[in-house]
């Protein structure tokens, strides 16, 4: 655990190796999983990590994981002195908050089968590395809907 969910939030978080994910739990204990980061994804509460306030969220590595930290203090000093920097980190936001927005469309849009179907294609490689429980709580499923989804599919390939 990088992070757990009401302790503030001091660290964001560069994946060098493996995989982290970001994720709250429901008033009915329910883990809900918003987003990933894998190798060269940066990853953190990012409203907590700018206000100093306790974070909403957990942040926990699937894998074995390398990281490289930076602090606040550090990472507005980066941005203040490297324009470079600040460019690269507006398009990070940019690319997380349009990928955040389509996660959200597709859901909403699609038949659920179909939202896994068109996952599963642009992701082979990212379903093999996440928890099939994990997985189903980012897709929107139950774990048992996603295993069913699997085993149906298996059988029709």
């Amino acid at each position: 655990m990088l992070l757990e969910e009401g302790r503030r939030c001091t660290t964001y978080f560069f994946v060098v190796k493996g995989c982290l994910r970001l994720y709250f739990t429901d008033a009915n204990g329910v883990e809900q999983t918003l987003q990933f980061a894998l190798e060269n994804w940066w990853m953190t509460d990012l409203d907590a990590f700018r206000s100093g306030k306790n974070s909403g969220y957990a942040i926990q590595a699937l894998e074995p994981t390398e990281v490289l930290c930076i602090s606040y203090k550090n990472y507005e000093l980066l941005l203040r002195d490297n324009s470079i920097m600040e460019e690269y980190f507006r398009r990070v936001y940019e690319r997380a908050y349009a990928a955040s927005l389509l996660r959200i469309q597709l859901i909403s849009r699609m038949p659920k089968q179909e939202f896994y179907e068109n996952f599963e294609s642009k992701y082979p490689d990212f379903l093999q590395r996440i928890p099939q429980k994990v997985m189903a709580s980012f897709l929107g499923f139950t774990p048992e809907y996603l295993s069913e989804l699997r085993k149906n599919r298996k059988v029709k390939k």
